[in-house]
């Protein structure tokens, strides 16, 4: 695959991601029981925004630089802001963290985190940004070469069964959306108390409601919420015009701080006057 997500590092995307991955991360913190997190398509964990690649899209500026430059945001973004400022301590932004950093972060002694990322080079790079600058969070284990989706079903249910699975594919497939269902439906049927979170990118409207219509349709879920983000006007299905989350199981209270978070990141990530959010139960159980 010649996908490479340096060039895209810290923009709309990722904002919305970031921000709502700290947040059911935050809620699975609240009890001291263990949680563990599978991120099935982890990537490098750590982006050079003046590297390269993103200096060549610049994409990061219309993201993250964004978010961290508007005045009063809210409680519930505080703790993914302050992280990203604590890799940036000069207040020149040049680092952005990857899921699997941010999620490194959170952990406690007692959680596990599962890295699988199957490109060598990437994950051994993933290796030096994440595992080994976490020596004493949780326990950190990068699975090199690993097919993220194969990774799901071989991997649960976990010893820990408090968690979630963080899918976040690159979807230069055609059959991306299917991979997902399945791996869903693979999941759900060994680890049905788990919470399962996908990012998908929003081009074809319709596309998208197949794929939610079809997760939905799974006899082996009873919860599922869906929030979408178009940053313009969906008139291109070539192009990303936003990106979604799917929640299987949302974390208690997730769902709740939803509109706090969208509607403050919404209006500063647009880039045309079709910019909108909307949230809504697919499932509710």
């Amino acid at each position: 695959m010649n996908y490479r997500h340096s060039y895209h590092a810290g923009n709309f995307a990722d904002v919305m991601k970031h921000a709502l991955q700290w947040a059911c991360l935050s809620y699975l913190q609240q009890k001291d029981k263990p949680f563990w997190l599978l991120d099935t398509h982890a990537g490098i964990g750590m982006y050079d925004l003046l590297g390269e690649q993103a200096s060549k899209t610049g994409e990061w500026q219309a993201g993250i630089a964004k978010v961290l430059a508007a005045p009063n945001p809210p409680d519930e973004l505080a703790g993914y802001l302050a992280a990203v400022r604590q890799l940036n301590p000069d207040q020149a932004l040049r680092w952005y963290l990857g899921s699997p950093y941010l999620a490194a972060l959170q952990l406690r002694a007692q959680d596990a985190l599962t890295l699988c990322e199957l490109h060598p080079a990437d994950a051994q790079e993933l290796s030096e940004n994440v595992a080994n600058d976490f020596p004493h969070n949780g326990t950190i284990h990068v699975e090199a070469g690993r097919n993220g989706y194969a990774a799901l079903k071989a991997l649960t249910p976990p010893p820990i069964k408090r968690g979630m699975v963080l899918i976040d594919p690159p979807f230069e497939q055609r059959d991306e959306f299917a991979q997902v269902v399945q791996a869903l439906h693979e999941g759900t049927k060994r680890w049905a108390n788990g919470s399962y979170v996908v990012w998908y990118p929003i081009k074809d409207p319709v596309a998208v409601s197949e794929f939610q219509q079809r997760v939905a349709d799974l006899t082996t879920v009873s919860k599922v919420y869906c929030t979408d983000m178009l940053v313009r006007t969906a008139q291109d299905p070539s192009k990303m015009n936003g990106c979604g989350m799917l929640f299987v199981n949302p974390p208690y209270g997730v769902v709740q701080q939803m509109a706090t978070i969208m509607d403050f990141i919404t209006p500063l990530l647009a880039q045309d006057q079709g910019a909108e959010w909307q949230g809504s139960w697919l499932l509710e159980g």
